[in-house]
């Protein structure tokens, strides 16, 4: 039994200084990751400092037209607002297929962007695994790795990235808004998850004690026209083996613009500025969805027990770029695999 103390915080600046002068005290949000980790000795901290009180749940639109998410704001309540709805529906289908109905009610919008590697390795407290014991090794590399990344990886970490509604949120090139011991700061959200290179521990650039407090998505408009497509191995309580936030904006048969980020193949969210770049200007035609998939995935780097994800991505991105490129994309997107997903929050 390890003994845990306890705080309430009531404003953010206390927060703030309760775990930023306190090496051995963390955050604490819905809890539904992070109780888990301590169950599993995974996370040892000393003191949680609750922040449930905190003034960050609001959802609401910008004046220049974009979304504004308080870090605290519950998934379920983001996914059902009008506003994400209408004109962010790649985010709300991310939210709907990213855990079961009781962990959305629960999961907080910044503790999902900070959720954990669901990796057994990392998970089980006892084989050699660089993010929780850097230096110790990787088991993954030569161990069980059908569901680990094929992009982005390292010879110190081949873990994915558990979140589905940062894969739509880096498509939308959202700003994440913290508060710590140095003040408040922005980060564009694809420079705030790392990759692992020889550092696989730090997957964030947050200080200890910096604190998410926002999430802001700018005004996109062809995020109207946007699906988030996951597949996976079965209907429920299932990460995503690949899964594609995209936006299309098409103008006389061409495409205008698009934006898209991987999930389920990489270690980070991965924006997919090949297929990208390939896609502006180009016809919406099936070759040059395929061709657009395989430029993405060129550099993809497989075990033998996942290299059946390059392929399977390839297709993804096609059939997500086809059913938006026809005009059949619904507002709430669409779901290749089966059902409602894990990926829940801290």
């Amino acid at each position: 039994m390890r003994p845990i103390t306890y705080l309430r915080a009531t404003d953010t600046a206390t927060a703030v200084a309760a775990v930023s002068t306190d090496p051995t005290s963390d955050f604490l949000a819905g809890g539904t990751t992070e109780v888990d980790l301590l169950r599993q000795n995974v996370l040892n901290p000393r003191r949680l400092v609750d922040i449930n009180d905190l003034p960050l749940t609001g959802v609401e639109s910008t004046p220049e037209g974009g979304l504004r998410i308080g870090a605290l704001a519950r998934m379920s309540d983001v996914a059902a607002a009008p506003v994400v709805r209408e004109r962010f529906p790649m985010i709300a289908r991310a939210l709907e297929l990213g855990a079961s109905a009781q962990l959305r009610n629960m999961a907080s919008m910044g503790g999902n962007l900070l959720q954990r590697v669901r990796c057994s390795y990392f998970r089980d407290a006892e084989s050699a695994c660089n993010k929780r014991e850097p230096g110790s090794g990787c088991s993954a590399v030569e161990g069980f790795s059908r569901g680990h990344a094929v992009l982005g990886t390292s010879e110190h970490c081949i873990a994915t990235h558990p979140s589905d509604v940062a894969v739509a949120l880096t498509a939308l090139d959202a700003l994440v808004h913290t508060l710590g011991p140095n003040g408040e700061r922005t980060y564009p959200i694809d420079d705030f998850f790392l990759l692992p290179g020889d550092s696989p521990h730090r997957e964030h650039p947050l200080e200890h004690g910096e604190l998410i407090t926002g999430i802001e998505v700018p005004a996109t408009p062809p995020a109207r026209h946007s699906l988030y497509l996951k597949v996976r191995d079965r209907e429920s309580y299932e990460f995503a083996l690949v899964s594609v936030a995209a936006a299309l904006s098409v103008v006389d048969g061409t495409i205008a613009d698009v934006r898209m980020a991987l999930g389920g193949v990489a270690t980070k969210p991965w924006r997919a500025r090949r297929a990208e770049d390939f896609l502006i200007g180009a016809a919406t035609v099936r070759d040059n969805f395929a061709m657009a998939a395989r430029v993405e995935m060129a550099d993809a780097r497989p075990t033998p027990m996942n290299a059946f994800k390059v392929e399977l991505a390839q297709r993804a991105i096609v059939r997500a770029l086809e059913t938006l490129g026809d005009g059949t994309g619904s507002g709430v997107g669409t779901d290749a695999g089966t059902g409602a997903g894990s990926g829940s929050s801290s």
